[in-house]
């Protein structure tokens, strides 16, 4: 089964999250045509980063059939190991306070995260405190947030970190006193009850760099566009690439990073051409810069070639006008809604999966209008899951 093809069921990591990322490559890192040790097709040294068990159990993940609700992507898992949480049940019925340490809501994908999150409590009558406290991408603040909250008598507290290292003994800390639920990005301890996140970067990588080995001729041009060097799950998309880049004979020209800059996207893209003439196919790590890179395209007076995005609004609106070769991997906003869930069963008792992995579907041309939501912001993710709850499309940004 081709990876890209998962059933629709619906990390962005945005420009704005990895403002603090710096474009020096570390050393062996290609960013020029051809590779950086003589290896592979243009693609460079393999990242430090790669785990090759890990790409493995992914790809794997990837291809496997989800348990749980075919219409609710969000409470499904994959491969589950569930755990018993009667240690966690509450003693008496009644009201839930349900806490929640955010790292931030700095770019969009989070944005649209946490409006999902408020409006799942809200459909649950039993929680009746919702604490949130935003961290605003600081470690300290967070470190601080979360002992704020574990002394304010939450029933469960929900982390989604802002580093992994640095907040992993504040999470610790707060293990001891109230059930913790972890989402998005991980923390180095397994204290917490669940860990809740999609399939990963491996796996977005992977059905990226397929659909170009699958639409680009062999011995093509590819230009890969990254973010930022040194940050994992962008590291990780990179490797699953490099993977099936270094197999297929397509031939990577250029690696470059755009800092999640449209500016620079544009200019990157138009030099690349000018070097190479014909490029066949664009893959990015992200796709908050693909319609910078289309109109790139268009401006240089050359058809847009086969090319990877996201699940923006702004990017499947252009996929649908312009009639592109496309496909959209995703690190799916309806992920925010979870978390309060899996609070939920760990307070009633139920089992829970020790690692929730969710799944990560893809928007290919035969689905591409089932996402693409008309009256949406441009910067709005289709993979939300959020379409029939209470607020949408208005609480989202969306008109009436």
């Amino acid at each position: 089964m081709a990876r890209h093809a998962l059933a629709p069921v619906t990390v962005l990591l945005g420009a704005a999250l990895l403002a603090g990322c710096t474009s020096d490559a570390p050393p062996g890192t290609p960013t020029a045509s051809g590779s950086a040790d003589g290896t592979g097709s243009g693609t460079g040294k393999q990242s430090k980063f790669f785990d090759r068990a890990e790409y493995e159990r992914q790809l794997a993940l990837a291809d496997e059939t989800p348990q749980g609700p075919a219409d609710k992507p969000w409470e499904q898992m994959l491969s589950p190991e569930l755990i018993d949480t009667t240690q966690y049940k509450k003693k008496s019925p009644g009201s839930v306070h349900l806490c929640f340490s955010n790292a931030g809501v700095f770019n969009p994908w989070r944005q649209v995260g946490l409006k999902n999150m408020q409006a799942e409590a809200a459909l649950h009558k039993e929680i009746s405190e919702f604490t949130v406290l935003d961290a605003q991408g600081k470690d300290d603040k967070q470190i601080s947030d979360i002992q704020e909250l574990t002394g304010k008598g939450c029933d469960a507290l929900i982390v989604s970190p802002n580093t992994t290292a640095t907040l992993t003994p504040a999470v610790e800390q707060a293990c001891a006193k109230v059930p913790v639920i972890v989402f998005d990005r991980g923390v180095e301890t397994d204290c917490a009850v669940t860990f809740i996140n999609p399939i990963g970067g491996y796996g977005y990588g992977a059905v990226a760099a397929d659909f170009l080995v699958e639409k680009v001729k062999p011995k093509g041009k590819i230009l890969a566009l990254r973010i930022s060097p040194g940050v994992d799950v962008l590291e990780t998309r990179w490797s699953a690439a490099k993977v099936a880049f270094d197999k297929s004979g397509l031939d990577v020209v250029d690696v470059k990073f755009t800092d999640g800059d449209p500016a620079r996207t544009k200019s990157i893209v138009s030099d690349v051409l000018t070097r190479n003439g014909d490029i066949d196919g664009v893959w990015m790590d992200s796709g908050a810069t693909a319609v910078a890179a289309v109109e790139a395209f268009e401006d240089a007076g050359k058809d847009v070639p086969p090319i990877t995005g996201e699940d923006q609004q702004d990017f499947l609106q252009a996929w649908k006008e312009k009639k592109l070769t496309a496909i959209a991997p995703s690190y799916p906003t309806f992920q925010w809604r979870t978390p309060v869930i899996a609070a939920l069963r760990i307070l009633g008792g139920q089992q829970v999966p020790k690692e929730w992995k969710l799944p990560q579907p893809t928007v290919t041309q035969d689905t591409l209008d089932q996402y693409l939501k008309p009256g949406m912001p441009p910067l709005h993710y289709a993979m939300c899951g959020c379409e029939k709850l209470p607020g949408f499309p208005k609480k989202w940004g969306g008109k009436e």
